[in-house]
């Protein structure tokens, strides 16, 4: 780690050059002619930067048991992605490369920065308590696929399944509510050191142990908890409740950033916001600035060595497992150069910015979280979408929140939101400026257990799956609208 954080641009160009020569002799390699490529120049002139519809056609072959598409070793892995939005699922690609020297590599490496940083810890003195997805068998060839979490479950060595819980068996469970039992029967009487899963769902779970243990705090269940290691969605609205449910216990939350495409980041640092750039995984990485990224005929690409600290940019990668110059929809800014720290932004799709206001998930993720706290209010869930303008009527965003306890005064609520907005995001302010774009949020209250039952209907509960924050449409707020009614 200490060497691509001091060479990180030399790193990543090694980096490069090796996956053009590992995937030389592919179809896509033979295709654009790897081997004349000589520099990064040739890289980004031969090949073009997709999402993936434009790659869909490779996916399902390779699927379907064509191997050497666009990687040499075999694939029989697919990480299927969680989109709740989309009922169209992407299966993504995952190699035994990828498996190996990204994702656990990474799994090692959180653990030695974890201890770099806590000589004390004793978090290998028990187990950890892993919330993972749950994985099916594609039935038409022999190739896998499941959420990313299950298949790195599935494929664990030995000496990692001894030191987690629940077992690989209940932790591939697939039906979620009969997952949960079994996961609380089966870890109780474990002595848990540490935890890890996304936020939302290890709520849920936390609370219901609190619900069949009697125990006022998780601290009381397992006292040896010292770390939470934590992703897939932001950890904001989550954090207040977490400190109380380990009441008594100085617990550490450590984040990471990894995706179905790869594992790209982690905190590196105690008590930081900031996750160091991983560039040594197999993975090469590119950036288009948000504020060109719609412009198709002339998108700006850049490497690493030219990003600039604070600006929004969306990632482009290529990796050991055949993407090729693939946009991933997440979108982050740099918060260092030396070394290369990032903070996740939000994804390219999970905004609002019909009025010009470029709002992102991490502003409402911290105006929520300032409102909230000024009125000492739990956020369970939330999305929000556009009051489209119409005969007269200006354009507004409106919110959808569920509350643990609805705030008494919800006027008060949406004008604290509203203030809190404006501080993070100076587009917003500009056009709530008088009224003149954008007038008052509106922010309706959620009846309880809204999105969990919304998610249970789109048969979403668990894993990596998480409701849409953000949206320049419509039609998922009211689809949750109408089910509040």
């Amino acid at each position: 780690m200490e060497l691509f954080m001091k060479y990180p641009n030399e790193v990543q160009q090694e980096l490069l050059y090796g996956l053009l020569n590992s995937a030389s002799k592919t179809e896509v390699g033979i295709d654009n002619d790897f081997q004349s490529i000589k520099n990064y120049s040739d890289f980004k002139n031969r090949l073009p930067v997709v999402d993936y519809e434009n790659i869909v056609d490779q996916i399902e072959r390779s699927r379907n048991g064509v191997q050497n598409i666009f990687w040499p070793s075999p694939i029989k892995w697919f990480a299927k992605s969680s989109g709740t939005s989309n009922a169209k699922s992407k299966f993504i690609p995952v190699s035994n490369e990828s498996l190996v020297d990204c994702h656990y590599k990474a799994g090692k490496d959180m653990l030695s920065i974890y201890y770099n940083n806590n000589e004390d810890a004793q978090i290998l003195a028990g187990k950890c308590l892993r919330l993972g997805g749950s994985s099916e068998l594609y039935q038409n060839t022999d190739s896998y696929f499941g959420d990313l979490s299950a298949i790195i479950i599935d494929n664990l060595p030995f000496w990692a399944e001894l030191g987690s819980t629940p077992s690989q068996k209940v932790s591939l469970m697939s039906e979620w509510e009969t997952k949960m039992e079994a996961i609380i029967n089966e870890t109780l009487e474990e002595k848990v050191t540490s935890l890890a899963g996304v936020p939302s769902w290890m709520l849920v779970l936390l609370q219901n142990v609190l619900k069949k243990t009697h125990k006022g705090t998780i601290t009381e269940v397992w006292p040896m908890v010292e770390v939470y290691f934590h992703g897939g969605v932001s950890f904001h609205p989550y954090k207040k409740q977490f400190e109380k449910l380990f009441q008594g216990n100085d617990l550490n939350f450590f984040e990471i950033y990894n995706a179905s495409e790869g594992f790209f980041g982690m905190q590196d640092q105690n008590d930081s916001s900031e996750l160091l750039l991983m560039l040594d995984y197999g993975i090469f990485y590119e950036f288009i600035p948000m504020d060109q990224s719609n412009r198709d005929d002339t998108e700006i690409i850049i490497p690493l060595s030219e990003i600039e600290l604070g600006k929004n940019y969306a990632i482009v990668i290529s990796t050991n497992a055949g993407l090729w110059r693939y946009k991933i929809g997440d979108t982050i800014k740099f918060t260092s150069i030396s070394p290369y720290r990032i903070q996740i932004t939000g994804r390219i799709k999970n905004h609002i910015n019909v009025f010009g206001e470029e709002l992102m998930i991490e502003n409402a993720e911290v105006a929520l979280g300032k409102a909230s706290k000024e009125m000492d209010l739990d956020i369970v869930d939330y999305t929000a979408g556009p009051i489209f303008m119409e005969s007269g009527r200006k354009g507004a965003h409106q919110w959808l929140i569920e509350f643990k306890t609805p705030p008494k005064d919800t006027k008060k609520f949406t004008e604290l939101l509203d203030r809190f907005l404006k501080e993070v995001n100076s587009d917003y302010e500009a056009k709530r400026y008088k009224d003149m774009a954008l007038g008052m949020p509106k922010v309706s209250i959620a009846k309880k257990d809204l999105f969990y039952n919304w998610m249970a209907k789109k048969n979403k509960l668990g894993g990596q799956h998480k409701v849409p924050r953000l949206s320049n449409q419509r039609e998922l707020l009211e689809e949750l609208m109408e089910k509040n009614n």
